[in-house]
């Protein structure tokens, strides 16, 4: 039996290529969530009035792969310290968020946010927000596994 988990960590194409990488991940979707507007597209959420954040839906096996293991792949792949930005992509749809699907994940992703806040590894405080799943709205087909068909990339993710 498969699970679900939501990240937003910037641009959503180099998000998804880092979990698509992940043990135990057997799909990933980009698309959009957190925002007010019905149907979202790409320019629509672009231009900064649906309120929606780029975002990786991650189907993985618990067998495989645990939720916080998927939590630290989230962390490591972009600066949780950036409000409304990653790397060079500025705008509240690249923000930092995890969007739980149960209270085992609100309360895994508080803890581990709050670890990573006392740990000292960053000197700004954590900016991700944290919050239920609302409408989930799949990104435009050319979103899909863009860096897998175009033959690689990265966006802002750290090597």
């Amino acid at each position: 039996m498969t699970e679900i988990a939501i990240f937003a960590a910037g641009c959503f194409w180099g998000v998804e290529q880092t979990f698509r990488e992940a043990k135990g991940v057997s799909e990933t979707e980009v698309g959009y969530t957190g925002g007010h507007a019905d149907n979202p597209t790409y320019e629509q959420v672009c231009r900064k009035g649906t309120g929606h954040a780029e975002a990786v839906r991650v189907t993985y096996d618990p067998a495989l792969t645990s939720y916080d293991d998927l939590l630290d792949i989230f962390w490591n792949c972009h600066n949780p310290t950036q409000v409304n930005r990653q790397g060079p992509d500025v705008g509240d749809q690249y923000r930092t968020a995890i969007f739980t699907v149960s209270d085992a994940q609100q309360d895994a992703a508080q803890a581990s946010r709050d670890k990573l806040a006392a740990s000292g590894r960053f000197d700004l405080p954590i900016a991700t927000i944290i919050e239920p799943l609302g409408k989930w709205w799949k990104a435009e087909e050319y979103h899909q596994q863009y860096f897998e068909k175009r033959g690689g990339g990265a966006c802002h993710i750290p090597g």
